[in-house]
């Protein structure tokens, strides 16, 4: 079974049509060249294609030259990263040992009897034989 060719069609303005059928005749190609040609370039470079006018096209090497443009980063930057997100790490750690430590002390609360508690409202009422501390 061969590649069989599929139609797209699609609307436009009118200004952006006549400037693409402009483009067609500088080219000397069909409308449909047109949109042909875009097409190919784009499956062909994966999706990454930009598209400028033709007087601000580098003329450099198009070998040298890719899209999306790389970007050298210092190693320091590259370092400083790394250990930042390590930092994070450790930081979401603790913050998951933390739940867990509030989360059974909240179980071992729940527990209780209550034996251990003392109301407020009830030492007001007792005798002032025994002093209670806080903490």
């Amino acid at each position: 079974m061969g590649n069989k060719n599929k139609t797209i069609s699609f609307r436009v303005n009118e200004d952006a049509f006549e400037t693409l059928r402009e483009i067609a005749e500088e080219r000397d190609i069909s409308l449909s060249a047109v949109f042909r040609n875009y097409v190919e370039m784009l499956v062909a470079h994966d999706g990454q294609v930009e598209v400028v006018p033709e007087h601000e096209v580098d003329d450099g090497d198009v070998e040298t030259s890719s899209f999306p443009p790389k970007v050298e980063v210092p190693k320091s930057y590259v370092r400083e990263h790394e250990r930042l997100e390590l930092e994070a790490e450790h930081l979401r750690d603790q913050l998951d040992e933390h739940r867990r430590y509030v989360t059974q002390l909240s179980q071992r609360l729940e527990e209780d009897d209550g034996e251990d508690v003392i109301q407020l409202e009830e030492l007001d009422g007792e005798d002032e034989e025994e002093p209670y501390r806080l903490g």
